[in-house]
């Protein structure tokens, strides 16, 4: 009689599914509220350019040893700078993806915009 309905069984394991779901997301918001306090940093030319960023990829300072400027190379003053907060931000990213995967159980939510 009841044949057709036999995917009404799983419906517990869906309402545990939801449950999952609710609380990756919960997990999630206090993570996004976290990663401004964290902070990653970044160097180029062997350390005489440092940058800093938060989890939420914001630069929060840039320190530059005085003698990149005694050359008076300003083409490599910036390229230095660039290449020193790309660092910081490409360890940011990394940091963020390594706590995703402890709230998502490994599970790959790589979803451009998802922070």
């Amino acid at each position: 009689m009841f044949k057709g309905l036999g995917g009404l069984g799983n419906l517990g394991e869906i309402a545990n599914l939801m449950k999952e779901a609710g609380k990756i997301k919960e997990r999630f918001e206090a993570l996004k509220c976290d990663l401004g306090n964290r902070v990653c940093e970044g160097a180029a030319g062997g350390g005489m350019v440092k940058a800093k960023v938060n989890g939420r990829q914001e630069i929060m300072s840039i320190e530059i040893d005085s003698e990149v400027f005694c050359g008076g190379d300003k083409a490599l003053v910036q390229d230095l700078v660039i290449a020193a907060c790309n660092a910081a931000l490409d360890n940011s990213k990394e940091m963020m993806k390594q706590e995703l995967a402890k709230i998502t159980g490994g599970l790959n939510l790589d979803i451009p915009g998802i922070m």
